[in-house]
């Protein structure tokens, strides 16, 4: 029963966005799909409950590279990149900030976490030009599969699959897979493959 109306809720959220979608497509023929989806996106941002989140899936499904039924985007989140993909089981938590990044399936983003397009948003090497006309280069940021990143966390590097990454970070550089990382810059810590052999080697001594 929960499950089909679940499906009943993401059917007529699917309807109510349609307007919005069309107007983000025209919107497009007269500025970039990106600053048309930054436009929209603030408007849905506002719409709080279960049935805000399913109308920002329905309509990011419609509007982005990829986005699964299945994901939740909580309240004030803000996308401003077309080619971004969200796989399966994805939560977005509340005032997050998405620019072009591939979330993988089983993703958790805590609240107020910032992925941005890469790290270098601006140019700055020269002094006769003031940085906001430099040009930046946009980089992809994929966040691997079964990660949780902590509230307030700032990710300009790729997120190896199956990583944790503390409150408040900012990830640079991308590590190898199943490490938990924090700081700033943020740095291994801990292996979690060492921690899941520990706990299993617990329950064999039990």
């Amino acid at each position: 029963m929960r499950q089909f109306l679940k499906v009943i809720g993401q059917t007529i959220a699917a309807i109510f966005v349609l307007p919005m979608v069309i107007s983000h497509k025209i919107a497009s023929c007269f500025q970039s799909p990106d600053e048309s989806l930054t436009g929209h996106s603030h408007l849905l941002a506002l719409l709080p409950g279960r049935m805000g989140s399913y109308l920002r899936v329905a309509f990011y499904r419609l509007t982005l590279r990829h986005c699964d039924v299945t994901a939740c985007i909580e309240f004030g989140c803000l996308f401003s990149k077309t080619g971004t993909s969200i796989g399966r089981n994805v939560y977005i938590g509340p005032y997050s900030q998405i620019g072009l990044a591939t979330i993988e399936d089983d993703v958790l983003i805590g609240p107020s976490v910032m992925l941005l397009s890469g790290g270098v948003a601006h140019g700055f090497e020269r002094i006769d030009i003031p940085i906001r006309e430099q040009p930046g280069v946009v980089q992809r940021v994929t966040i691997g599969t079964d990660t949780w990143i902590g509230a307030g966390a700032i990710v300009m590097a790729s997120v190896a699959p199956q990583s944790i990454i503390g409150a408040g970070s900012v990830v640079t550089k991308t590590y190898d897979p199943r490490w938990i990382l924090a700081g700033n810059p943020a740095r291994p810590l801990r292996s979690r493959l060492q921690l899941s052999e520990t706990k299993l080697g617990k329950k064999s001594a039990e």
